[in-house]
């Protein structure tokens, strides 16, 4: 939503009314709660998780028309009682800002601009430098001539969005292909 200056210096002023009368003792409590429910009017509650670390906090997502209009802390999850921290309730602004990547950039090599690229491209690049990769790095004997099939080349970087189950997969799959140095944000 986007404000001229007017309609910011309007708001700014109920705002200085509202608190001002709070201040003298008239209740503006039922007056702030039906404000509160005119940006979501009509809008379905979706109950999600913030994606941004692995408390994994319960978030009130509100979605009119396809679109998401609203985010918010949920007050009767256990873990964080409606609160968010400063990533978590910039959900909404990081989710609908115009500047938000929606597809894959690529800068080639000595290039000083970045194309954008598709997916199905994006992903095909990144098997192929995964499977040369393997193909030109992996040690399948060491010095004492023991069977190790190890990739050195190649480091994975777990997240805190991803869950154990996600994780453990992730790990399996990568232990597959022999890479073995791997971390975990949460660690680092």
């Amino acid at each position: 939503m986007r404000f001229s200056r007017r309609q910011f210096l309007k708001m700014a002023g109920a705002g200085a009314l509202c608190l001002t009368l709070s201040q003298l003792g008239v209740d503006v409590s039922e007056a702030l709660a039906y404000a509160k429910t005119l940006k979501i009017e009509g809008a379905k509650e979706v109950q999600t998780i913030c994606p941004f670390c692995s408390v994994c906090c319960q978030v009130i997502a509100y979605v009119r028309d396809g679109k998401l209009v609203s985010t918010e802390g949920d007050p009767d999850f256990p873990v964080n009682e409606g609160a968010l921290c400063a990533k978590g309730a910039a959900l909404y602004s990081m989710y609908t800002n115009d500047h938000r990547l929606t597809k894959p950039l690529y800068r080639a090599p000595h290039s000083d601009k970045w194309e954008e690229k598709s997916w199905d491209w994006t992903l095909d690049q990144i098997a192929r430098r995964v499977k040369d990769a393997r193909d030109k790095d992996m040690i399948l004997k060491n010095g004492a001539g023991q069977t190790v099939n190890r990739l050195e080349s190649i480091f994975m970087m777990g997240t805190s969005h991803a869950s154990n189950e996600e994780c453990a997969v992730m790990h399996q799959a990568l232990r597959g292909l022999g890479v073995v140095h791997m971390d975990h944000q949460a660690r680092v």
